[in-house]
């Protein structure tokens, strides 16, 4: 394991993608262009960018000047927004390792584990698209 704390590709393919299209603005780009850029599959891409589209941070173009682009002002969208719609809603309560019930006597993290969490949670939400905007 290279790390404690990962991300799975999905997600760093859209966090990756987002930045690009926000870098790029208003230039529309393709599956293809981004997947180039990103040495990612084509297909795993395409994948993240329709979720991305339903969840409604992209809209997209047809054809052979088309491409996607960032359809919600960049300084709303925050990692966090994105982390949720490609893993799932944070919720951080209860156990950090998803216990109902402790066997111990009191929590063997005691709390440091929930603080880590509530750290990257204030990281994700601090991140901004517009933070790699060239609009400054």
């Amino acid at each position: 394991m290279d790390n404690l704390f990962n991300i799975s590709e999905s997600t760093s393919l859209a966090f990756h993608s987002l930045a690009l299209m926000a870098e790029k603005a208003p230039k529309r780009l393709s599956v293809k262009t981004l997947a180039s850029d990103l040495e990612a599959s084509e297909a795993h891409l395409a994948k993240v960018m329709q979720r991305l589209h339903k969840a409604g941070f992209i809209s997209s173009v047809r054809g052979p000047s088309g491409g996607f682009v960032i359809s919600r002002p960049v300084d709303e969208i925050s990692f966090l927004n994105i982390f949720e719609v490609l893993e799932s809603p944070v919720a951080l309560n209860g156990c950090p390792i998803g216990k109902n019930r402790c066997t111990m006597s009191r929590c063997i993290f005691d709390g440091r584990m929930r603080k880590i969490n509530n750290e990257i949670l204030d990281v994700l939400k601090d991140i901004k698209l517009s933070d790699f905007s060239n609009k400054t």
